[in-house]
């Protein structure tokens, strides 16, 4: 019993981690300034239509679940940190959407089986820790016949690529988690929701992202804005030389992956897993 209550404070430790990781900086500035249209991509590829009943897990500050809800589906937009609720509501509220906002861990959804027509996350629950657990509760939710809708950064594109250059410089992950962009490899994903789901349509694409200036001006966003970046130099705030190198690190991966359009602008091609499955029975 002693070793069971362990388990769950470690895991409930690490998941106040993960809320305290995305609650700092300002992903909602970042989602809607650059990868604003990412989420109506999944909201399209699922088919959502008027009426059904939508779950957006890891739904940050609504980047699927509002187009989702434009498109006429009664959606729940969850996360496990509803600090970013606040610049999703007013999003919605700006867009003349309708829905409802609830924290909720994705690796223990608080919803009932088979209750949602369509499950759907948008660079979310890929960074649930424990991989099988969330995809098992994505398919738990979803009813026999329903759509799950995945995009993920893949391991090879510019995000994968970008956390394992930070990879070096934070401490080992806890025992029995997986990193974020395995989500983005097709044979993994299909591992994950075995023969549980059918109809499966995977296709690998580019979002295009011009919003920077140069290589140093990505790495400077990403550290003022961006949760796990945010961490990871906290991490070594107090080790000037890594501090340094990880700036160089950065700014190298930035200036790798441009594609050369031309002074004053550095445009970045990232890579994305886009997955659809239809979940049987």
């Amino acid at each position: 019993m002693t070793m069971q209550n362990s388990a769950v404070d470690a895991d409930r430790a690490l998941k106040a981690k993960h809320r305290a990781m995305w609650a700092q900086g300002d992903y909602p500035s970042l989602a809607a300034e650059v990868i604003p249209g990412l989420g109506a991509v999944l909201v399209e590829a699922c088919g959502v239509r008027p009426g059904q009943r939508v779950l957006d897990v890891g739904a940050g500050s609504g980047n699927a679940a509002i187009p989702a809800a434009l498109a006429g589906a009664d959606v729940i937009a969850s996360d496990l940190t509803p600090e970013l609720f606040g610049a999703g509501r007013l999003a919605a509220e700006q867009q003349g959407a309708t829905l409802s906002w609830q924290e909720a861990d994705a690796e223990a959804l608080p919803f009932g089986d088979a209750t949602f027509d369509t499950v759907l996350s948008c660079v979310g629950v890929m960074f649930a820790p424990h991989h099988q657990q969330a995809a098992d509760e994505l398919v738990r939710v979803c009813r026999p016949g329903g759509t799950i809708g995945l995009l993920s950064w893949t391991p090879q594109g510019f995000i994968g690529r970008m956390f394992a250059t930070m990879k070096p410089y934070a401490p080992p992950p806890p025992p029995g988690t997986q990193p974020p962009p395995l989500w983005g490899d097709e044979n993994h994903v299909r591992a994950l929701l075995g023969d549980r789901v059918t109809d499966v349509r995977a296709e690998r694409r580019t979002v295009r992202v011009d919003r920077f200036a140069t290589p140093e001006a990505f790495r400077d966003y990403f550290k003022e804005r961006y949760g796990p970046t945010i961490t990871v130099y906290k991490i070594i705030a107090d080790a000037p030389d890594r501090v340094a190198a990880l700036d160089r690190d950065l700014v190298d991966l930035g200036r790798d992956g441009d594609l050369g359009t031309g002074p004053g602008e550095t445009a970045l091609e990232w890579e994305y897993l886009l997955l659809t499955a239809r979940r049987a029975g």
